[in-house]
């Protein structure tokens, strides 16, 4: 993500779980990405856990999911479906993403920064609420169709 090209200065915070040390002096977040692992399950774990610790307004456009793995999804120990399941219940975007393959890596990385972009208020027009809504594809199933 620090790579791509961004307007305005790009911070990124890597934490194994939340809540954050409140002594620790940050800047403002404004964008939240899960990382969910498929094939570890203590990572789903550790994701629905620390979603427990994140204001109700941020999921109001400001948390996404990141599943990573999805390239070899005969290695997955979570199927794909609770990773959309999840997102789908915080209504919030989900990307998928084999982080072994470069241009995949780009990629998400582009579009990471983008909704970032969106979330700080640097595009005119859009806001976060509107990630939802343009992110989502109709390759994605809703809940009812699962």
């Amino acid at each position: 993500m620090l790579k791509e090209d961004c307007a305005s200065e790009l911070k990124v915070h890597l934490a194994r779980s939340l809540p954050l040390p409140s002594n620790v002096n940050r800047p403002r977040i404004d964008l939240i990405v899960f990382v969910v692992n498929l094939h570890s399950k203590y990572s789903l774990r550790n994701v629905e856990e620390s979603l427990r610790h994140v204001d109700a307004t941020f999921f109001l456009g400001k948390v996404g999911f990141l599943a990573t793995g999805a390239g070899r999804e005969s290695h997955c120990s979570i199927h794909r479906n609770t990773v959309v399941r999840l997102a789908h219940t915080y209504r919030s975007p989900l990307l998928f993403c084999d982080l072994e393959v470069e241009g995949f890596r780009t990629t998400v990385a582009q579009r990471l920064v983008r909704m970032l972009q969106i979330c700080a208020g640097h595009v005119p027009g859009v806001s976060a609420l509107n990630l939802l809504s343009l992110l989502r594809s109709s390759e994605n199933p809703v809940l009812e169709d699962l």
